[in-house]
């Protein structure tokens, strides 16, 4: 079967699959004919990140569960006591249905409807938000899992690639394109990739919330229609390059936040300021040459290379944009010794207040 044929089975508009649109001037999806020898992409591969992201999450569960948990409890991550948060129905309707942090006049009609001083009233709220907050332990667990997907992915992105000789000469890369044949090792990598993101996306709402929400559903979105778009016009071999670049740094990051929570705090600078070098290098220098050079200079502009075009300077937006939280935080904390608190962190309220609740409590 034809790539257009495989498409319009698969209930799309075989205009919207046009070969004018997909692939650089000159070529056709007849050049793509698979044969018992030659495999090229197939859309409909790609379904199979849905069963593939419902799968990571289940691993996800059982990996938290059974290895980061009792890791984490062996190293000393523990989770802080918090102040009991005494029932009271007004301000609990209030939290859940108006807000978490109500204004000074809300504060004032509270205090009367629940017969309590507005101090009291305001202690209630900060601790009930203290309770929502997500604990040290399900942060550890978080970062263990992502942590291990990017170590793995990483390195096996690297031994995939180490031998292609189109990996280190961008010359090579588009030779014969589109004719390029799909190895079954790089198009499975290609799906548990795309599996990956699809199964962040889908623990959003679940996984602890930070200060940067937005930007990772930007993220996330650009990234799967990257993977999408690419796998579809057979542009493989620069997509692999993309991700290897992006995952160079990603595993250093979520190990800095485990050393982290088990408060290894000299270990742990070390480790971030050396995420921060290979970020900015990679995001800032190596991901914008590699696009430059493997990409812009060697494709005509069609509809399809408009497109990847426009994600990728969305995620040098992001890049940039993370680069200067990581340069704020080096140098208001680790250089200027002043109070640690993560750029992107999900904190809303002090440690120590909580700790003298806490203690007035008691």
């Amino acid at each position: 079967l034809s790539v257009p044929t495989i498409l319009t089975k698969m209930g799309l508009s075989e205009g919207f699959w046009h070969h004018e649109y997909w692939l650089p001037p000159g070529a056709t999806w007849e050049d793509m004919k698979e044969s018992a020898d030659i495999h090229y992409p197939q859309p409909q591969d790609l379904l199979l990140c849905l069963p593939g992201a419902l799968l990571l999450i289940i691993v996800r569960c059982i990996f938290e569960r059974t290895v980061a948990l009792p890791l984490g409890r062996r190293l000393g991550v523990s989770d802080k006591l918090r102040p009991i948060v005494q029932p009271n129905a007004t301000l609990e309707s209030f939290y859940v249905l108006l807000g978490r942090t109500p204004k000074e006049g809300d504060l004032i009609s509270l205090a009367k409807q629940s017969d309590l001083p507005i101090k009291k009233v305001e202690t209630w709220f900060r601790h009930r938000r203290a309770q929502d907050r997500p604990r040290l332990m399900k942060k550890f667990c978080e970062a263990s899992w992502r942590f291990t997907f990017y170590f793995t992915s990483f390195f096996s992105g690297l031994a995939l690639l180490y031998d292609k000789p189109w990996f280190w000469d961008h010359t090579v890369c588009w030779l014969r394109f589109p004719q390029q044949p799909l190895p079954p090792a790089l198009g499975w990598f290609y799906l548990l990739e795309l599996s990956f993101y699809c199964s962040l996306v889908a623990t959003l709402p679940f996984d602890v919330k930070r200060k940067d929400f937005k930007e990772q559903i930007i993220h996330h979105i650009a990234t799967i229609t990257l993977i999408f778009v690419s796998y579809c016009a057979n542009l493989i071999r620069f997509g692999m390059i993309i991700m290897l670049v992006h995952d160079a740094s990603d595993y250093i990051l979520e190990l800095a936040k485990m050393l982290h929570y088990m408060k290894w705090k000299q270990v742990c600078e070390a480790v971030f300021i050396v995420f921060a070098v290979v970020f900015i290098i990679s995001r800032l220098v190596v991901f914008p040459l590699i696009t430059y050079y493997y990409f812009v200079t060697k494709f005509q502009l069609f509809l399809i290379s408009c497109l990847i075009n426009t994600f990728l300077m969305i995620l040098q937006l992001l890049h940039v944009f993370w680069s200067y939280l990581i340069i704020q935080m080096i140098f208001g904390v680790i250089l200027h010794g002043a109070k640690r608190k993560d750029a992107r962190s999900d904190t809303e309220e002090s440690d120590r207040s909580e700790a003298e609740d806490l203690a007035k409590n008691k």
